[in-house]
């Protein structure tokens, strides 16, 4: 069955055919202003090789914030190729360590990756990252997340779940995550004693972030496309054995909405939340429902709704020059506030 992971295949199609590729203004693309990594290995859980492409800025700052960039596309398609245009774009226009990365699909190795497993990957990212970054410039102590739909989903469970680490496996009597690239030596639980995912920051663009509604609907039948877009049959995102209404608190573990702290325990970081006005998949009304749940826990977090756009206004594509730009000049701006308040 064809699978739409690799959409940069969609460009070397239009390619041959004859299509005219739309020129990329500098304003969006200048390669001037960064040096790229392209397919740095970062992990290999049970074998699957995983990579990430790191751009620096080459404005001659010693080392700058990192902002680490996780795809959307419902967990089941795509690649960090989605998210390239917005990495150029972020670096051409700010000063900022961008990683765009690739986690496992839950249509890999033969259609058995589970959703913890994926918030296992993005977890090990950030790990990974914190531990080799100045290789790049980048400043481990100062690190943001950000991703849309699917994406934004993991960038907050890196916010609020990043403390609950496991060496064993997760599971109903054990929510919690062993990050899929740890340090020689270093345990899951060393991770979250040391606060090791802790960041400064993240951006949650039209973010899914109750998944125990989820799988109360469709979403794990073929009334979810992707699971045919991405070659895959339909199934429990846990595994067959599990469902919402057996095992609810397995929905719920990997559900930001389920596991905001108060902020008198702990203190999360300023978050951005974006959303488009005619988005029918994650809608604003979604969305601000999740801001408030963040807003009454004492936490800081902001909105903004992109007017007269859909879903995916951040992909890679024809339309990124009309869609993606006003959004990512908000991103930078609240970023410039957390990272570079001097600047203001």
């Amino acid at each position: 069955m064809f699978s739409w992971r690799h959409v940069g295949l969609v460009v070397a199609l239009t390619a041959l055919l004859g299509c005219a590729t739309p020129e990329i203004p500098k304003a969006h693309n200048d390669p001037n202003k960064y040096a790229v990594a392209e397919d740095v290995l970062w992990g290999s859980p049970d074998g699957f090789d995983l990579t990430m492409d790191i751009y620096t800025p080459t404005s001659g700052q010693a080392s700058y914030p990192v902002l680490m960039i996780f795809h959307g596309g419902g967990w089941l398609i795509n690649d960090k190729s989605i998210m390239d245009q917005m990495a150029q774009y972020i670096v051409t226009n700010g000063d900022y360590v961008v990683c765009n990365v690739d986690y496992r699909l839950l249509g890999d190795q033969d259609n058995s990756v589970t959703l913890d497993q994926i918030v296992s990957d993005v977890f090990g990212a950030v790990v990974w990252a914190k531990e080799n970054i100045g290789k790049y410039q980048g400043d481990s102590e100062r690190f943001a997340v950000t991703g849309d739909s699917a994406g934004a989903h993991l960038s907050a469970a890196v916010v609020n779940l990043g403390r609950r680490l496991s060496s064993a496996d997760y599971a109903p009597e054990n929510l919690a995550f062993k990050p899929s690239y740890l340090p020689p030596g270093v345990s899951a639980e060393d991770v979250a004693q040391n606060h090791g995912l802790d960041v400064q920051a993240a951006i949650l663009s039209y973010g899914a972030f109750d998944i125990s509604s989820r799988g109360a609907g469709n979403f794990e039948t073929w009334k979810n496309p992707f699971w045919y877009m991405g070659g895959a049959l339909p199934r429990g995102i846990f595994g067959d054995a599990y469902t919402v209404q057996t095992h609810p608190e397995l929905y719920q573990g990997v559900s930001p909405i389920h596991n905001i702290p108060s902020s008198v325990v702990r203190n999360l970081p300023p978050q951005l939340l974006t959303v488009g006005s005619e988005d029918p998949l994650t809608t604003p009304q979604l969305v601000r429902e999740y801001l408030r749940e963040l807003q009454g826990a004492g936490h800081a977090a902001e909105y903004w709704e992109h007017q007269g756009r859909s879903h995916a206004f951040l992909d890679s594509g024809d339309n990124f020059a009309e869609n993606a730009p006003p959004a990512l000049d908000v991103m930078l701006t609240f970023l410039d506030r957390v990272f570079y308040p001097g600047d203001q």
